[in-house]
């Protein structure tokens, strides 16, 4: 089977994925205003997604080589279908719940064998970054469709409308398990160790390495920080800015958007500038637009909004961040795994997983007792704080290239 088609298999399966795992801040908004639980509860739903994922992402990156990627994606597949249809009859908070436990763990089957792969079907450092940058692009496109599909199905006269997207989904789900069921993957990637033990252990060593346990600090604060903005911009829009609920979620579009564009350019920028100069200009134009942008939000009254044209205008501009956000994630992980022995992709990626996921799961549960206890005017300031945290990553990144070479 060609490279071409490989990756096309990997596309899609993330694509699939990006919609239901970050439907979490639609689903956090829904759960307030539909199922009548607090913005501290509410923030659970990040927990069941974020912790199933690191749990099973600590446990799968020596056993998936076990079973191979094909079954395991499929697998994985199978078990978010389920979720899905069990979302449609369930209609609870507790239904949410099982929901995004069962994403997550799939997601984190899925996610490790994409990262596993790429380094299977790229041949130099540049076209891995460029692959990674564009994948996780493509996610973010995932995303956005995602967004804007939602507020399609609500209904002023059936409140229950909108849990027709589940069907749609699993129909979605039911032709990438098709298509992947009758793919052929024969990649010949490094057996696994004698044992399954000594496969853990192996992993855990990985930790030993400085470079390896700062890359991990770093997905743990990038996550933190992507996923504390992502998962509550829909609540911000609707509290803060005083926009429609269904307003709200389309305008939670333009954050994805700009990720998906920013980490398109920096697949692009990437083969002619040095990842550390993109990435440094980055953090501190995020810092710079959580400076000068949030304190407009003070300025704000309540009004009547009949059209996008009526949206204030920090709506608009608050969401760019993504755009400065967006290449720090898929940059160092290529940089991370590009440094280090392909046999040690299958639990580098592992690692990653899991330390994003406890950031993400972290970062969304701060954001939510921030806006519960000083409001959602001042809940987004926490996020200079990983920021600063990353720029100094970043130098130590930069350091060891710098030794490499």
């Amino acid at each position: 089977m060609s490279n071409f088609k490989i990756k096309f298999s990997l596309y899609l399966n993330y694509f699939v994925f990006a919609i239901l795992l970050n439907s979490v801040g639609i689903l956090i908004q829904k759960s307030i205003n539909t199922y009548g639980v607090d913005e501290v509860k509410a923030s659970s739903l990040e927990a069941f997604k974020d912790l199933s994922i690191a749990f099973t992402s600590f446990l799968v990156g020596s056993f998936l080589p076990r079973i191979g990627y094909k079954k395991g994606m499929l697998i994985s597949l199978a078990l978010v279908f389920a979720g899905c249809l069990g979302m449609y009859w369930g209609n609870s908070f507790t239904s949410v719940r099982l929901l995004f436990a069962c994403v997550g763990i799939s997601f984190a089957i899925v996610k490790v064998s994409v990262y596993s792969l790429i380094g299977l079907v790229t041949n130099n450092d540049k076209e891995h970054k460029s692959v990674l940058s564009s994948i996780e692009s493509f996610f973010m496109i995932g995303i956005a469709a995602g967004l804007l599909a939602f507020p399609q199905f609500y209904s002023d006269t059936d409140p229950d409308a909108w849990l027709r997207i589940y069907l749609v989904l699993a129909g979605l789900i039911l032709i990438s398990f098709l298509i992947l069921l009758f793919s052929k993957f024969d990649l010949p990637y490094d057996k696994p160790g004698v044992s399954l033990k000594d496969d853990f252990v192996e992993m855990i060593r990985l930790l030993r390495r400085p470079l390896v346990f700062v890359f991990a600090l770093t997905a743990f604060m990038y996550v933190m920080t992507e996923q504390g903005i992502m998962s509550w911009l829909p609540t911000f829009n609707q509290k803060v800015l005083f926009l429609p609920e269904k307003t709200s979620i389309y305008m939670s579009a333009i954050l994805v958007l700009s990720i998906a564009l920013g980490r398109y350019l920096s697949s692009l920028l990437v083969k002619k500038i040095s990842w550390y100069y993109i990435l440094a200009f980055c953090l501190v134009g995020a810092a710079l637009m959580v400076v000068f942008v949030l304190p407009e939000t003070q300025k704000l009254t309540p009004k009547k909004v009949n059209s996008l044209a009526d949206v204030p205008v920090i709506a608009y501009v608050f969401p760019l961040i993504g755009l400065f956000l967006a290449p720090i994630y898929p940059l160092v992980n290529s940089f991370v795994l590009s440094a280090t022995e392909k046999k040690f992709h299958s639990p580098m990626a592992s690692l990653l997983v899991f330390f994003s996921a406890i950031g993400g799961t972290l970062g969304s549960r701060l954001v939510g007792y921030l806006f519960k206890n000083i409001g959602g005017q001042k809940a987004f300031y926490f996020a200079l704080i990983p920021m600063s945290i990353l720029l100094l990553c970043l130098f130590f990144f930069n350091y060891i290239a710098k030794k490499q070479r």
